[in-house]
């Protein structure tokens, strides 16, 4: 995943970070069922935990962001259940392209 944005070569100030690193965002506030400034903590510890260089975005880049993505989620329908275990030590999805 691209987490920082490439330039978008018009005039202002690029995006910092990437269409791709603001829906991980939103993917994980859904996902846990939590407040948008609780997951940009999750999201920073996470990348903390997985010796990543990158920061969080912040709050209000998220929430200006969020109106205008465009999301594409690919779906392929699967014949078996998908499988997600979580524990302390992290997430592990187990079914079908695992």
């Amino acid at each position: 995943m691209q987490w920082l944005a490439q330039a978008t070569g018009e005039r202002g100030r690029s995006p910092t970070f990437s269409d791709a690193a603001i829906q991980f965002c939103l993917t994980i506030k859904c996902l846990f069922s939590q407040p948008l400034r609780q997951t940009l903590g999750l999201v920073q510890s996470l990348l903390r935990m997985a010796g990543l260089p990158w920061t969080a975005p912040d709050y209000s880049t998220v929430c200006l962001r969020q109106k205008s993505l465009d999301v594409q989620v690919h779906y392929k329908a699967s014949t078996k259940g998908l499988h997600m275990l979580a524990d302390s030590t992290g997430i592990k999805f187990l079914g079908e392209g695992e």
